[in-house]
């Protein structure tokens, strides 16, 4: 099996920062262990060397030796980076001790006295530590363990990634593309699902791992799925708790308050499913402990107690589905009773029931013909792609990879794949990153296909006939799993070994989940994956990392944000388990639940990922050694853990607890006793107030209280002088987070690079230290005081000068959008631009933004002269304008009015101008009537409409770049004229004739009380 050796690499690295800071701080040294921590530091370097050299060695060249003496170095290196934490943290030194050099010389012999113990305990640590590097550098020599040889003596001359030369500024809208191919079966499919003369029915899409049965399922969910009262998606794999998989369905069908609507976007089916997925699937998981004691003291089995909890929510969602059409994506089933389980949450079709469609994909043939027989059901099997197309798809993916160079692909790139859509992908994505190297094929395929016969059958692409296979005359096996793992598994090791140490990381989340991209990249940071390089700041270090991850085709774009940057993003099931296999081989991840099926780990755990799908791996947490955790994310509930198990925490330095509830107050206490905590997460927790002992976490960088209770922050925040990101607040229930009185006067945190979801009250308005400051959201002002409005307009001014460039003010009084035209010189550095309030004229600079690429304003703002102003703007992709339901006063309804008049009654988007914008989206109580003129927004591929009364939409068919049309109407009394209207669009797109594709019109109708 392949070692990695990105993650010990990194290690190491990261491990000799640490060691160099603590030799250069002569008070923090333990005396007598100087010696052995500078033989430490010269060991690992050249271990680190070592293990630079073998990441550009060849693979196979890899004895079981070499790896072995790896897997020393990475232990030896954990042990130490613990050590040095640990004693970071017991032998402390306060904050007042180090400031005041006045009582330095007085209290330092008695603070000596008092670490004594702890400082002869780590100097016996470090000795013994230094001992175990001697023995294993000379291990190595008496076992013979030669140097690695470097298959590329070229590219090892590269210090590492090239993160200068891979830096992307490219921006999309639309992430989700149709799959490949598949044209002839999926309008097959597509008419299956809609067809009127069935009331329910099973789509069973079947095939092995990688064919693409999740791409022609999402496909298939994404583009019909408006068509039904209601829409669910979740993943089930070999582990399934049947009561999770259905309460994760329930919360996605079941109506919806309007904040719940509003956060989840509700104007795209399919995004959200796949959020209610991400935060409510296996909600059920977190009560099993709760269970077992409550059927202890009633004397009555789990299995009763599930039964019933089972049953409520067959009841509940068969009612449901009584009332309501249907469509159910259910990924990845592994057994027939699995499949069972969950059909009886549906109801049986009879003349009063509503049309219902459910598709499931699966491995196993099975699984899929378990139903055969039952009227109205459908099995499709899922072959590989013929050669021809099999070319189609690697072009698009590798065009969308980037290559450096524009050189020919010989057909061997996509000879290889068997057909297989995720192979041609990851092949796709490997050669384009590889644009400047000479590919040698015969060598790849001998690697990949070790057996003479096989290599000679794939080299001359014969690929499965798929009209042979659908007639059961297939004469050739596609690629076996074994040879697809192979080719997931060169594609994977070619990558850099910093990228590979980040990738890892991704065996953090569960299967199927949405991943943030800002949260990973936070992450990464805390961890040390990365650090400054080639003249960037390690915030752009890692987006270039992130970046390299989705051409390599590791990670899939899902959610694109309204400026065009990746969202979110997901790993294939496959890749996923590859990481999750190499992560576990490397002791770099600990996984328990979820949907692998992994053993309790023997040795230390690093890095703990609760999953928590299976109740009863409950238990192994119990069993761990979790004195070494330097990393612990959950995904549910805190009810998980032992009792006090925060109190390990020791060395903990990444805390992420997204989305888990059950918070405490006592977890709030004892989580500020982890002074290591780099990276805290608390975002949607139970979490209503921070403790004052936050100010203990001098070392915290990142800080996420958003969508909780906390409305304020204490004042001890403000001695956090590393803090790098605060976030807080609610935008869509507009809940701000309010900054104590000494952020101004202490003029600390000159670090802050992200201040998010703040309120700015009183005299807060002096920001003029934040040089650093990229993001700032205010998202409420109540200033006082005299010129606190032209003060705090001086402060955006002057950082505009530094590295802000997202600016978001929300200002319900608007007095302070009256001093922007104060500003003596316009802020030309801002990419991201958001101005909420009663706002009738657009400030005088914004058509010197020569940097905006993102653009929201009010409904009030939305006038003939305003989009006259705006369509100058050449960089301009995403334009928004809305008006919060709080804000209807009668004055606003008056200037709506006005403006309404003012325009001649309707909104006419200008020819010519808006030259590169690709997103409009217009959120209102009343839209005026809409009107595109010829050549108006050639490049517009989104038109998002929200509403209670829409007017209408004129000139559709101008918009040469449509694809998506979403009108969302907030009151079901409009549907008539909403459906009239939207069918008006959609013939006048369908009868462009130049137009490549019909735009997609999604009509979304939420029920208001």
């Amino acid at each position: 099996m392949d070692l990695v050796v990105g993650a010990s690499e990194s290690t190491v690295k990261s491990l000799l920062g640490k060691l160099g800071g603590l030799l250069a701080q002569e008070y923090t040294l333990i005396r007598g262990v100087a010696g052995d921590l500078q033989y430490i530091n010269d060991e690992l370097g050249t271990m680190q060397s070592f293990l630079g050299d073998l990441g550009g060695a060849s693979r196979e060249k890899q004895d079981k030796r070499m790896r072995d003496w790896t897997k020393q170095i990475r232990d030896l290196t954990y042990d130490i980076e613990d050590c040095i934490d640990d004693s970071g943290q017991r032998i402390h030194t306060p904050r007042w001790l180090r400031s005041d050099i006045c009582c330095y010389f007085l209290v330092n012999s008695a603070y000596e006295v008092v670490t004594w113990w702890p400082r002869r305990d780590v100097a016996g640590r470090i000795s013994g530590l230094r001992m175990r590097a001697q023995q294993i550098s000379e291990r190595r020599q008496r076992y013979g363990v030669n140097n690695p040889e470097i298959k590329d003596k070229n590219a090892a001359a590269v210090d590492g990634f090239d993160a200068a030369g891979n830096q992307d500024t490219s921006v999309e809208l639309v992430a989700v593309k149709d799959p490949v191919g598949v044209d002839e079966y999926m309008r097959e499919l597509e008419s299956w699902v809609t067809d009127k003369a069935k009331k329910a029915g099973v789509l069973s899409i079947v095939g092995y791992g990688g064919v693409g049965k999740t791409s022609i399922a999402t496909a298939l969910y994404k583009k019909l799925g408006d068509q039904f009262s209601c829409c669910a998606m979740v993943t089930v794999s070999q582990s399934s708790n049947i009561e999770a998989i259905l309460d994760s369905i329930r919360n996605q069908v079941k109506p919806k308050s309007s904040n719940q609507e509003l956060r989840h976007g509700a104007s795209d089916k399919n995004g959200l499913a796949a959020a209610c997925l991400d935060g409510l699937q296996g909600h059920i998981r977190r009560g099993a402990s709760a269970f077992k004691a409550k059927c202890r003291c009633l004397g009555t089995s789990e299995e009763t107690q599930g039964g019933t909890k089972r049953n409520q929510l067959n009841n509940e969602l068969r009612d449901h589905f009584q009332q309501n059409s249907y469509l159910v994506l259910i990924d990845d089933v592994w057994a027939a009773s699995t499949l069972e389980d969950i059909r009886k949450a549906f109801p049986q079709p009879n003349m009063h029931t509503k049309e219902g469609r459910i598709i499931v994909t699966t491995r196993f043939p099975a699984v899929a013909t378990a139903r055969r027989g039952q009227e109205g059901d459908r099995v499709h099997k899922v072959v590989p792609l013929p050669l021809e197309k099999s070319g189609v798809l690697f072009g698009q993916a590798h065009s969308e990879s980037k290559p450096s160079e524009a050189r020919t692909i010989p057909d061997e790139a996509w000879k290889i794949c068997g057909g297989l859509p995720l192979a041609i992908v990851l092949m796709a994505g490997y050669v384009a990153c590889n644009a400047h190297k000479h590919l040698i094929w015969d060598e790849i395929y001998a690697a990949l296909f070790p057996d003479k016969k096989r290599r000679d059958e794939m080299k001359n692409g014969t690929i499965l006939n798929p009209a042979s296979a659908e007639a059961g005359k297939d004469t050739r096996k596609g690629l076996t799993q074994e040879e697809l793992a192979r080719i997931v598994s060169h594609c994977y090791n070619d990558m850099p070994a910093e990228i590979i140490t980040c990738s890892l990381y991704l065996g953090i989340f569960p299967k199927g989940s949405r991943i943030s991209r800002k949260r990973l990249i936070r992450r990464w940071i805390a961890e040390g994956f990365v650090s400054e390089k080639d003249g960037m700041s390690v915030e752009d270090v890692a987006e270039t990392y992130f970046g390299h991850l989705v051409r390599r085709k590791m990670i899939r774009p899902v959610e694109h944000s309204s400026s065009g940057r990746i969202k979110q993003c997901v790993v294939h099931d496959m890749v996923l388990e590859h990481i999750v296999s190499k992560a576990s081989e490397e002791n770099f991840i600990t996984v328990v639940g979820g949907h692998w099926l992994k053993n309790t780990p023997s040795s230390k755990v690093r890095r703990l990922s609760l999953q928590g799908s299976d109740p009863k791996r409950a238990k192994d947490i119990e069993k761990m050694n979790l004195s070494h955790v330097r990393s612990l994310t959950m995904f549910e509930s805190l009810k998980q853990l032992p009792t006090n198990s925060f109190k390990f925490g020791t060395i903990v330095q990444v805390l992420d607890l997204e989305g888990c509830t059950d918070l405490k107050e006592q977890h709030a206490n004892e989580i500020c006793r982890m002074l290591l905590l780099k990276y805290l997460s608390l975002r949607r927790t139970d979490a209503k107030e921070l403790p004052k002992t936050i100010g203990k976490l001098e070392n915290l960088e990142t800080l996420d209280i958003r969508e909780t209770k906390i409305v304020k922050l204490p004042k001890e925040v403000c001695g956090l002088e590393r803090l790098v990101n605060i976030l807080g607040g609610d935008k869509e229930l507009r809940r701000a987070l309010k900054l104590p009185e000494e952020f101004v006067k202490k003029q600390k945190m000159k670090g802050l690079r992200t201040l998010s979801g703040i309120e700015i009250v009183g005299e807060l308005e002096d920001l003029h230290h934040l040089t650093d400051l990229r993001k700032l959201a205010i998202y409420k002002l109540k200033l006082t005081g005299d010129n606190a409005n032209l003060k705090l307009s001086s402060s955006i001014q002057y950082l505009c000068g530094y590295s802000l460039h997202t600016l978001v003010i929300h200002d319900e009084t608007s007095d302070f959008f009256k001093c922007l035209d104060e500003m003596t010189t316009p802020p030309e550095s801002l990419v991201t631009l958001e101005l909420s309030g009663m706002m009738v004229h657009l400030p005088v600079w914004i058509t010197q933004l020569y940097a905006v690429t993102k653009l929201t304003l009010t409904m009030t703002a939305l006038r003939k002269d305003n989009l006259s102003k705006l369509s100058n703007l050449k960089t301009l992709f995403s334009l928004t304008f809305t008006l919060a339901a709080e804000k209807q006063g009668p004055d606003t309804m008056a200037i709506l009015a006005k403006n309404k008049l003012f325009s001649d009654g309707q909104i006419i988007i200008p020819n010519g101008g808006f030259e590169n914008l690709k997103l409009l989206r217009l959120c209102a109580p009343l839209v005026p009537l809409l009107i595109f003129s010829e050549k108006a927004m050639p490049k517009l591929e989104r038109l998002e409409v929200r509403f209670k009364m829409l007017e209408g939409i004129y000139g559709a068919e101008n918009l040469a770049s449509l694809k998506e049309v979403y009108l969302t109407l907030n009151d079901k009394d409009g549907e008539v004229i909403t459906k009239y209207i939207a069918e008006e669009v959609r013939s006048a797109v369908k009868g462009v004739a130049a137009k490549e594709s019909i735009a997609r019109i999604i009509l979304h109708i939420v029920e208001t009380d």
